[in-house]
């Protein structure tokens, strides 16, 4: 049995108003995440699919990679998506004293340039929480988890999962890491056209 859900329910996301949990449930329009990254291999491999349909994405980038590949950041800016900050070292705010999460938070702003962030694992605490938002930054999570990154499931039902769990507004988690991109790249080609095909704008987070 998975430990993650592939949905959040509204219901839900609506007791935690301080996150950004989807957008307009009125508007064909999706946005589409990509998580840990950037890669050399993978996130070309994504532009080069979101070019193909000419849709936008917002990619959470870890400080540490953005560092260590500042060109493949560039030309995610370069062809007009946007990048969060999903923390320099890809940390547990579970797992972790405050001060030094905010900290690394921090180190990863100074490569991203962003007051969007995504805590990983979608863990994060009270106190952190009030301090980001404090100091202005909208804090992104998501309603569908696309699961690309569990090897105990195929193409074809995380492409099934996604397909049934999209709805208008839907902020969808992918991850463009080496862990993800056996399935990634089975999944990704195939729901980018099915979302074309529905009638789906794809934006980037602003």
């Amino acid at each position: 049995m998975r430990w993650y859900p592939d949905r959040i329910p509204d219901w839900l996301s609506g007791l935690f108003p301080n996150y950004h949990w989807h957008g307009d449930r009125h508007t064909r329009s999706v946005y589409l995440t990509f998580d840990d990254g950037p890669t050399p291999v993978v996130t070309p491999f994504v532009l080069e699919q979101l070019k193909r349909f000419a849709f936008k994405a917002t990619f959470f980038m870890i400080g540490d990679c953005a560092q260590r590949f500042p060109e493949i950041k560039e030309e995610v800016l370069n062809q007009g998506h946007t990048i969060g900050n999903h923390t320099f070292h890809h940390i547990d705010a579970w797992k972790v004293p405050c001060d030094e999460y905010l900290d690394d938070i921090a180190f990863a702003k100074a490569q991203t340039s962003t007051n969007l962030f995504r805590p990983p694992y979608g863990r994060i605490t009270r106190k952190v929480t009030k301090q980001l938002v404090a100091d202005g930054f909208k804090i992104v999570l998501w309603d569908v988890l696309s699961g690309d990154f569990d090897r105990k499931r195929s193409p074809s039902s995380v492409l099934k999962n996604l397909k049934k769990s999209t709805k208008n507004g839907s902020i969808i988690v992918f991850h463009d890491s080496e862990k993800a991109f056996p399935i990634l790249k089975e999944v990704l080609p195939e729901y980018l056209k099915w979302l074309k095909d529905e009638d789906y704008q794809c934006l980037s987070i602003s």
